[in-house]
């Protein structure tokens, strides 16, 4: 299988002197629109200190790669939004080439933590788990979270999903699958159903 392509941009962060790249996660699921132009999202610079919706950015970080379409790539974002890293949180947006939103996940930014070595969400310095926290985020888009097809032949449907979701996933071998960690350090698999024309999440 053909390794999927993406772009990463990475930022410095961290007043200490240090430089980390990182990117953005998340849990709560937004509705979707094509139609109305405020549901649009539009990511700020990277490494800007803007604001929004109160909340300050501390770090962003963008892939691109086909998901919704098979014919275009969608742009992934992964952004950190908070005063500090730990008590953060960090917003997962994907959105397609025509600026819609068809995903928006937030979850605390301690959920990256699970990226980390074991032990690093209790025992760790603050600054080790910013650190960690950083570098997962620098590695939440890597080529091996991308999979196509999102489900493997002889997959088991998860009791959480319905038949018809799942079905659709199943019969379309060209689905991609991204594999992330959400809220808790729960282990997900998101992938989009064409004939749903909806991105939706499988538990692993």
């Amino acid at each position: 299988m053909k390794a999927p392509i993406f772009k990463i941009s990475s930022l410095a962060l961290l007043a200490v002197g240090l430089q980390f790249t990182s990117c953005v996660s998340t849990e709560r699921e937004v509705g979707s629109s094509t139609k109305d132009p405020r549901a649009t999202y539009t990511p700020p610079p990277a490494g800007s200190r803007t604001r929004i919706n109160g909340k300050t950015v501390l770090n962003t970080v963008r892939a691109t790669h086909a998901f919704s379409d098979p014919n275009s790539n969608d742009n992934f974002v992964l952004q950190l939004r908070g005063e500090r890293v730990l008590t953060g949180q960090a917003h997962l947006i994907v959105t397609n080439n025509m600026g819609d939103t068809i995903r928006h996940e937030v979850m605390p930014a301690r959920a990256l933590l699970a990226h980390a070595d074991g032990g690093m969400a209790n025992s760790a310095s603050v600054r080790d788990q910013e650190i960690a926290i950083l570098q997962a985020m620098n590695s939440f888009f890597t080529p091996t979270h991308f999979n196509t097809p999102a489900v493997p032949a002889g997959t088991a449907q998860p009791a959480e999903m319905d038949t018809k979701t799942w079905t659709t996933l199943r019969d379309d071998p060209a689905a991609v699958g991204f594999d992330y960690t959400g809220a808790g350090g729960a282990e997900r698999r998101m992938a989009y159903s064409q004939k749903l024309g909806k991105a939706v999440v499988i538990s692993q």
